[in-house]
């Protein structure tokens, strides 16, 4: 082997040795920053969670953003790392930034649609809300996404996107809810006695709100019952339990006044044509 040959295998060590060296420092500095970001995002997390004052919305957004700041250091310093300047850096950040953002469009409007539930406080964590068939419970709004919970415990993670271009209906914003309850008494039954009987059923029950004023109103004459409709206020928290046990207490009260709540039913009259003569 030539001299030429061995100045050329030497001259690819050191080139080698001084790449591997980098790419080792690299390695250890992805490890590092990953778990340093990890760690600082839990600390910050559990610094927010003493803090009444700060809304539980902000909590999980917040630890977040201070964990991507610290990953976009990390990659700063990998590519410092290969000897990369600042200002080159701030370049090749700048056009990744524009690729990636003409390649994710559909991301970064997720982020938007976060930022702006975040500024707009639509709903917060905790809160039961339907955006046109998606429901549940907010567990976390993140950068990205919403985390839900819907009613039978099933988790569900939303689109930040398809949160914000939908019509959201909140159903814990407002501390009150009107509840309607229709019941159907037969028209051979006496009318007045049934609303004296629904409306003490109302009375009576300590969930129901005082102001507005409970009422039971005729609300139609349908095919086969005489409808009425039982209207009143309470607490969101009590709505699910005061429907259901109203519809319980309704039906037996009912039916120890002798008051039927008749099932559909049609009146058929035959006509018999008389035979020709």
């Amino acid at each position: 082997m030539d001299e030429r040959t061995l100045d050329l295998l030497e001259q690819a060590w050191d080139v080698g040795l001084d790449y591997s060296v980098d790419f080792i420092g690299a390695i250890v500095i992805i490890v590092v920053g990953w778990m340093a970001a990890n760690w600082l995002k839990r600390m910050v997390r559990k610094a927010l969670d003493r803090q009444k004052a700060i809304d539980d919305t902000l909590k999980p957004f917040i630890s977040s953003l201070v964990r991507y700041a610290v990953l976009i250091f990390v990659i700063i310093a990998v590519l410092a790392q290969f000897g990369v300047q600042t200002t080159s850096i701030i370049a090749v950040l700048g056009a990744a930034g524009l690729a990636v953002g003409l390649a994710l469009q559909g991301t970064l409007s997720n982020i938007a649609a976060g930022l702006m539930i975040l500024f707009l406080r639509p709903f917060k964590v905790g809160d039961y809300i339907d955006a046109e068939g998606i429901s549940g419970t907010v567990d976390m709004i993140g950068l990205f996404v919403t985390e839900m919970r819907t009613f039978d415990g099933i988790y569900v993670s939303v689109p930040n996107a398809q949160l914000w271009n939908r019509t959201i209906k909140n159903f814990s914003r407002l501390p009150t809810r009107r509840l309607d309850l229709v019941v159907g008494v037969g028209y051979g039954d006496d009318l007045n006695k049934a609303i004296d009987v629904l409306s003490d059923i109302l009375a009576k029950e300590t969930r129901v709100l005082k102001d507005p004023e409970a009422q039971v109103l005729v609300k139609e004459l349908a095919d086969s019952s005489v409808n009425l409709n039982l209207r009143c206020w309470t607490s969101a928290d009590d709505y699910w339990a005061l429907l259901f046990d109203l519809t319980r207490t309704c039906k037996m009260r009912l039916d120890d006044e002798g008051i039927s709540i008749p099932f559909p039913q049609r009146d058929v009259h035959v006509i018999q044509e008389q035979p020709a003569t």
